[in-house]
């Protein structure tokens, strides 16, 4: 795919200006990002530009597009072809129009769809890991390679946020720094698998879409709940089987006798005392240290949480379960003459409900979310008056793909987005050496709209003119809106 005319030298090296790099190219060789070529003496895109077609294999997947078929050359169905811009080239130095400015009738409205690959410094990703391990303080590096990549952030229901990449570490530290944050991302993006260590922390694995290993150990199940959202769940399967249960949790610890879902079934108080701040009854703080143990506790025995039971309401024979918000760790015990908990075996009552915990804990996972600035010189490829791009977004009169796949846009000034990268095709993600991310973004609207807006008219081509083998066109991902569905709506809360 031919990308600009390049500027020549003696030796037949040609100059890349796809971005700010600006590769001098040998004859045969590739530029630094992996992403131009010298093809004799063309400055050539050499990974394919794809489309998506929902013709080819409806309610298919989309598949890396390094496998995809060759584009034979033949019409494109105008409602049912998407041109995504994997694959397109960028609009670097800015002013130029967008490499492809395509026109197509859906459904009797002339539709156009701007297409390019931005160049983004200011952009990071947001992992979600599921887990109810503990993996590090608030707010503590995050490394790669030794490298500060980002940090920890906070801790959501059954899930832990890391905040990777940003211009800071992109940009605003070493080289290396810089490059290790850009390969971080890369990979991420990619789906590729990262290992990463949290200061004074664990070591985790990350991949999108992939269980995450935390400390060697593949994590299987993202909890329930919190120890009271499980007592509250689960209550009336304990009634009749069980005396007392004390879910552990490093957030907030649950204690059926005392909690209100306790005190709607009868059950009666049975002397226990929990070591941690008590909230309101039956919810305790702060029971003990975060840690890889017992409900993401460092604790590896329940016990250790007790104080001693009062003996005015506590008995010989009282019957106690504990167990964790996942259900992995799960113990029985009856107190003995002395009032002491002893450990017995698990009564065949009680295996359901301890199962039941674990039944409804979803898959864990990790999900990769790409979040990203589109800036003035991205706009500028699509309009030259940005700012009103942005408006048509956030009117909803632009609809914002990344590959053919939904985002989100963050309400406020700019086009700030954000996307899962699992519903991209494989290795849509492109690097520049600056160091950079080189991300597909497509903005599809009116044609009429467009004109409106300022847009590049003159660059505007058909759908049909698009030809060639070095296209792919994918089967589109059933579970993607498709980007020219009628009454489809994009706005900044969702």
């Amino acid at each position: 795919m031919n990308a600009t005319e390049p500027e020549a030298t003696a030796d037949d090296k040609i100059r890349c200006d796809a971005c700010p790099v600006m590769c001098y190219i040998k004859p045969g060789a590739l530029g630094a990002c992996d992403r131009y070529a010298n093809a004799d003496g063309n400055l050539v895109r050499v990974d394919p530009h794809v489309m998506l077609n929902r013709t080819i294999a409806r309610g298919g997947e989309v598949v890396p597009f390094a496998e995809g078929p060759e584009w034979n050359g033949g019409v494109l169905g105008q409602g049912d072809t998407f041109v995504t811009a994997i694959g397109a080239g960028t609009t670097y130095p800015d002013y130029k129009p967008a490499p492809f400015i395509v026109s197509a009738e859906v459904d009797g409205v002339d539709m156009v769809t701007v297409v390019t690959e931005g160049i983004f410094s200011y952009c990071g990703v947001k992992v979600k890991i599921d887990t109810d391990r503990f993996l590090g303080p608030e707010t503590n590096a995050v490394r790669v390679e030794g490298e500060m990549v980002g940090h920890v952030t906070t801790a959501e229901y059954g899930s832990q946020m890391l905040s990777l990449g940003g211009v800071k570490h992109l940009t605003g530290g070493s080289k290396k720094e810089g490059r290790v944050t850009c390969e971080t991302l890369l990979s991420l993006c990619n789906g590729k698998a990262v290992e990463m260590s949290i200061d004074e922390g664990e070591t985790v694995i990350v991949q999108a879409g992939k269980p995450p290993i935390v400390n060697g150990s593949p994590e299987q199940r993202m909890r329930v709940g919190c120890g009271s959202a499980t007592i509250g769940i689960f209550a009336k399967q304990w009634e009749g089987k069980v005396d007392d249960v004390v879910v552990v949790d490093d957030h907030i610890t649950g204690v059926l006798s005392e909690h209100q879902a306790g005190k709607y079934l009868g059950i009666r108080g049975t002397g226990i005392k929990i070591k941690g701040r008590r909230s309101t009854p039956g919810r305790y703080f702060q029971v003990a240290e975060p840690g890889t143990g017992w409900g993401g506790t460092n604790i590896s025995d329940p016990l250790s949480i007790l104080g001693p039971f009062d003996p005015k309401t506590a008995r010989p024979g009282l019957r106690l379960l504990m167990v964790s918000t996942t259900g992995e760790h799960a113990a029985y015990y009856e107190l003995d003459e002395a009032l002491r908990p002893v450990q017995k075996d698990m009564p065949a009552a009680l295996i359901e409900p301890v199962e039941r915990i674990a039944e409804n804990c979803e898959p864990a996972l990790s999900s990769v979310l790409f979040v990203a600035g589109a800036g003035g010189s991205l706009r500028a490829g699509v309009t030259e008056n940005p700012v009103r791009l942005t408006r048509s977004v956030k009117d909803a009169l632009t609809y914002v793909t990344c590959g053919g796949a939904p985002v989100y846009v963050f309400p406020g000034g700019g086009i700030t987005f954000m996307v899962d990268v699992t519903r991209l095709p494989d290795n849509a993600f492109g690097y520049v050496p600056t160091p950079a991310i080189v991300a597909p973004l497509e903005f599809t609207l009116k044609l009429s709209d467009y004109e409106e807006l300022g847009g590049h008219m003159d660059a505007v081509r058909p759908l049909a003119s698009l030809t060639g083998t070095t296209r792919l066109s994918l089967p589109h991902r059933q579970d993607n809106p498709w980007p020219f569905a009628p009454g489809r709506a994009q706005r900044s809360h969702g």
